[in-house]
C-alpha cells in the first residue's frame, strides 16, 4: 500500500473538534473509517447553530405585536390597524431581512478563510448582540424607535448563518449525500422560524401573568421572551468550539463565482427564488403583524393570543414540506414543480384577498397555510434545478469544444455551489421587499389589497420566466438542444 493510500484510509472519528488536514469523502474507503461520522457529528452541531440563527432573525416578527402595550407609542394602535403603527411594525420586521440578505454573500467566503468550527462559533456569539441589546432596551419605555431599528438590523447576523453552515456542511459530505445534508441542514434552520412564533408569544403571555397585564408587565414579558434563548446560544457556541471541525482543504474557487456571476441562468433562478424563499421569509415575518392588524378581535380569545394568533403554523408548513419539494422535483423535474407552484401562489394570494374582503378568517388561515406549503414545495423544487442548469450547459460545451465530460462536469458542480449562494441571497432580499410592498400600500391606500394584487402578478410572470427559459421545447442555451428534456 502506497503512502498516499495509507493516509486516505487512516483516518478515524475522534470526538474533539480539530483542525482536519486531509479530507476525502467521495473515497468510500475514507468514508467509512470515520468520515461519515464526523461528518454527521459536525451536522448535528451546523444545524443546531443556524436554527438559532433562524429564531434571532424572526423574533422582531413577534416582539413588534406586544411593543405597543408594553409601552412604545410608535406600535401604539398595532392591534386596531392604526396605519402608523403597522408601518413601522413592518419597517422593523423587514430591517433583519435586508441585513440578513446582504451577509448571506460574506459568510459564505467566511468559512474557507477561517474554518468551519471557528466561524461556527463565531456566528453563534454574534447572536448574543441583538438577543441582549433587545432586552435591556425594551425595558427603557423612552427609548427612539431608531434604537430598535439598530438592534433589528443586528438581528439580521442569524440570517447570514444560513449560508456559512450551508457552505461548511457542503464541503464535509461526499456528492451522492450533499443533497440530504443540505436539506436536512436547511430545514433545520427554517424550522426555527416556527419554534420562535410559537414560544415567544407564550412566554410573552406567561410574563404579562407573572406580573400584570399593563406595559411593565409586557415588558417583562418580551424580556423573558428574549433572554430564554441566551442558554441555547451558550451551548451551541460550546457545542461548536468543542466538537466540530474545521477542513484545511476547504478552499474557495474565486473561478467558479466569476463564471456563475455571469451566467444569465444565476439571474434567472434568483428571481425565481426571490418568488418562493422570499415570499417563504417575508410572509413568515410579517404574518404576526397581519394577523393582528387584519383580525384584531382575535385577541380576545385568550388562548389564540396565547398561541400568537396561530402564526408559527405558516413557518412550519413552509419548512415541512421543502423536503418534500425536492423529493418531487427528483421525480417530475424541478421546473415543472417551480412552475405548477408559481401558478397556486397566484391562486393562494387571489384567496386571500378574498378572505379579507369578507372578513373571513378560517379563509384567511387556510389561503395562507395553502401559500405558505407552496413556498416550501418552491424552494425544495428550484434548489433541485440548478445543479440540472449548470450541469446541461457543461455538457452542451463540452459536446461543442470537445472537452472531456467528466472534467466539464467537476466545474458545473462548482458553479452551481457558487451560483446557490448567490442566488440565495437575492432570494432572502424578497423577504424585504414584500414587506416593504406591504408597508407602503398600508401607508398610500390604506389597505394591503393592492400589495397582494402585485404579488399574484408577479407569480404569474414568474411562472411565464421559469415555462420561457426551462419548459419551451425551443428553447436553448447557445445553440444548444432544449433543456426541457435535460431533467432540470
Amino acid at each position: 500500500m502506497t503512502t498516499t493510500e495509507e493516509t486516505k484510509t487512516a483516518f478515524s472519528f475522534q470526538k474533539r473538534g480539530r483542525w482536519i488536514d486531509h479530507w476525502e469523502p467521495d473515497n468510500a474507503e475514507f468514508w467509512e473509517n470515520g468520515g461519515k461520522k464526523t461528518a454527521r457529528k459536525n451536522l448535528i452541531f451546523s444545524v443546531f447553530a443556524e436554527n438559532l440563527g433562524f429564531s434571532i432573525w424572526v423574533i422582531w416578527g413577534s416582539v413588534v405585536t406586544a411593543m405597543g402595550a408594553a409601552g412604545f407609542d410608535f406600535l401604539a394602535g398595532l392591534g386596531k390597524g392604526n396605519p402608523t403603527a403597522v408601518s413601522n411594525a413592518l419597517l422593523l420586521t423587514s430591517t433583519p431581512t435586508l441585513v440578513g440578505a446582504a451577509l448571506r454573500i460574506p459568510y459564505t467566503f467566511a468559512i474557507p478563510r477561517f474554518g468551519g468550527r471557528n466561524f461556527t462559533v463565531f456566528s453563534a456569539g454574534m447572536l448574543l448582540l441583538p438577543a441582549l441589546g433587545l432586552a435591556w432596551f425594551i425595558n427603557q419605555p423612552g427609548t427612539p424607535m431608531w434604537v430598535f431599528m439598530l438592534l433589528a438590523a443586528l438581528a439580521g447576523v442569524g440570517g447570514g448563518n444560513f449560508s456559512s453552515s450551508m457552505a461548511n456542511i457542503n464541503f464535509f459530505f461526499p456528492e451522492g449525500k450533499k443533497g440530504a445534508a443540505l436539506g436536512i441542514n436547511a430545514a433545520g434552520g427554517n424550522l426555527g422560524v416556527a419554534q420562535t412564533q410559537l414560544f415567544v408569544p407564550l412566554i410573552i403571555t406567561l410574563g404579562t401573568h407573572i406580573m400584570a397585564k399593563d406595559a411593565g408587565g409586557y415588558r417583562f414579558g418580551i424580556t423573558l421572551a428574549v433572554l430564554m434563548w441566551i442558554p441555547f446560544i451558550l451551548i451551541a457556541m460550546f457545542g461548536a468550539l468543542r466538537y466540530m471541525d474545521s477542513l484545511s482543504g476547504a478552499k474557495s474557487d474565486g473561478t467558479s463565482y466569476k463564471l456563475a456571476l455571469t451566467n444569465r441562468h444565476t439571474w434567472v433562478m434568483a428571481i425565481l427564488y426571490i418568488g418562493t424563499f422570499g415570499s417563504f421569509i417575508g410572509f413568515s415575518f410579517a404574518f404576526p403583524t397581519l394577523l393582528k392588524a387584519n383580525f384584531p378581535d382575535l385577541a380576545k380569545i385568550s388562548w389564540m393570543g396565547t398561541l400568537g394568533n396561530l402564526a408559527f403554523l405558516g413557518a412550519l408548513v413552509g419548512s415541512m414540506s421543502r423536503p418534500f419539494g425536492g423529493w418531487i422535483a427528483d421525480k417530475l423535474t424541478g421546473a415543472k414543480i417551480t412552475l405548477y407552484v408559481f401558478a397556486g401562489m397566484a391562486v393562494s394570494t387571489l384567496l386571500i384577498m378574498a378572505s379579507l374582503s369578507a372578513k373571513n378568517f378560517p379563509l384567511y388561515l387556510i389561503s395562507f397555510l395553502l401559500l405558505f406549503v407552496l413556498t416550501g414545495v418552491g424552494n425544495g423544487s428550484t434548489y433541485r434545478m440548478i445543479p440540472s442548469i449548470f450541469s446541461a450547459e457543461s455538457r452542451r460545451r463540452a459536446s461543442e469544444s470537445g472537452q472531456d465530460v467528466s472534467v466539464a462536469l467537476a466545474s458545473a458542480k462548482r458553479q452551481a455551489g457558487a451560483a446557490i449562494g448567490v442566488i440565495g441571497a437575492v432570494g432572502a432580499s424578497g423577504g424585504w421587499l414584500l414587506q416593504q410592498a406591504l408597508r407602503l400600500s398600508n401607508v398610500h391606500y390604506h389597505s394591503m389589497t393592492p400589495a397582494f394584487w402585485g404579488y399574484a402578478v408577479a407569480y404569474l410572470a414568474m411562472a411565464g420566466l421559469t415555462w420561457w427559459f426551462y419548459l419551451r421545447s425551443s428553447f436553448a442555451v447557445g445553440r444548444a438542444p432544449s433543456l426541457a428534456h435535460a431533467n432540470v
